[in-house]
């Protein structure tokens, strides 16, 4: 995820926690959803389809942090 941010997002994880948990939260999320795919864990195709816009919704704003941190470098 964000190859072109690969060293801001190594920096972001040492020295902002917002980020720590946002991004751990998104990863959590996918591998949830990868779970619920493989039926590995029980999950409906919409409950799927909840975690998919949630895990957007994370990703979306790990990007806004970046582009900011970016800004401010």
């Amino acid at each position: 995820m964000f190859p072109e941010y690969r060293d801001l997002i190594t920096q972001l994880k040492t020295t902002d926690r917002h980020f720590v948990s946002v991004f751990d939260k998104h990863n959590e999320l996918d591998q949830q959803i990868k779970n619920m795919e493989s039926h590995i864990e029980l999950g409906t195709p919409h409950e799927i389809e909840v975690l998919k816009k949630k895990k957007l919704a994370l990703k979306d704003e790990l990007y806004d942090i970046l582009r900011k941190a970016e800004a401010g470098a």
